[in-house]
């Protein structure tokens, strides 16, 4: 089975990533189903099922489903797409591409769902640790962080919520270390981002952009890392 997947899953990225150049992408915007590189990305993806599934009779219909369905879904995709919300869709659309890939999967390999994992305690306490880590984190450190607004702190260039999603990035990164037990590269991480505000630290008039970046930094860190140990302290005692 887990050979089937990965085969299946080779197939689909070929097609949907490494060979469907931007122009193609762009042609079937353009013309939908009417575009020629709409059948060509049909095609890419038929002949690698084939080839990596050895051209094994058994797998005909189901390589015919795979591809005819996700023609059908890349269509629905492209007349629904706006620039509003390609970004949904496009994630949508993977989706449902992995779900005929498990469908067909469970054709060939019947197997069960084991629902009792997800609600494991492990998997409860992680799924905890990473809600606090992200979302919770950021709204004690907006909080905290509310108390000094300086005018840097609304730069016109700067991108919408960009430090926001920077801020839970990097606690991810810290948690997935300490997982690891890859203390040293929480060390690096910290270089890395001071090297990259080092720019802004030395154009600052005064020293409050620098304290403020400092204070916010080392919250940000400070609370991925307590949370982190907590949750491997916890994760020890089940």
């Amino acid at each position: 089975m887990l050979s089937l997947i990965l085969k299946l899953l080779i197939a689909h990225i070929m097609g949907d990533f490494v060979l469907q150049p931007d122009s193609w992408v762009e042609e079937k915007k353009n013309h939908t189903y009417k575009s020629k590189y709409f059948y060509f990305h049909g095609i890419v993806h038929l002949v690698f099922l084939l080839i990596l599934l050895e051209f094994e009779w058994s797998y005909i219909p189901l390589i015919v489903l795979i591809t005819t369905s996700h023609l059908i879904i890349d269509l629905i995709k492209i007349k629904l797409e706006t620039e509003r919300n390609k970004r949904v869709l496009f994630i949508l659309d993977q989706l449902l591409h992995l779900a005929i890939i498990a469908v067909v999967v469970y054709i060939k390999f019947p197997y069960s769902l084991e629902l009792e994992l997800v609600y494991s305690t492990d998997c409860l306490l992680l799924t905890l640790a990473i809600l606090t880590i992200t979302s919770v984190s950021s709204i004690i450190m907006k909080t905290i962080m509310s108390k000094w607004n300086l005018e840097e702190n609304h730069p016109d260039n700067s991108l919408e919520n960009a430090g926001k999603y920077i801020g839970i990035l990097e606690r991810l990164f810290v948690l997935g270390f300490i997982l690891l037990n890859q203390w040293g590269a929480i060390g690096l991480l910290i270089t890395a981002k001071s090297v990259f505000r080092f720019g802004d630290l030395t154009k600052a008039k005064d020293r409050k952009l620098t304290e403020y970046v400092l204070i916010g930094t080392m919250l940000s860190f400070g609370l991925a890392i307590s949370i982190g140990i907590l949750y491997k302290h916890l994760a020890t005692q089940l």
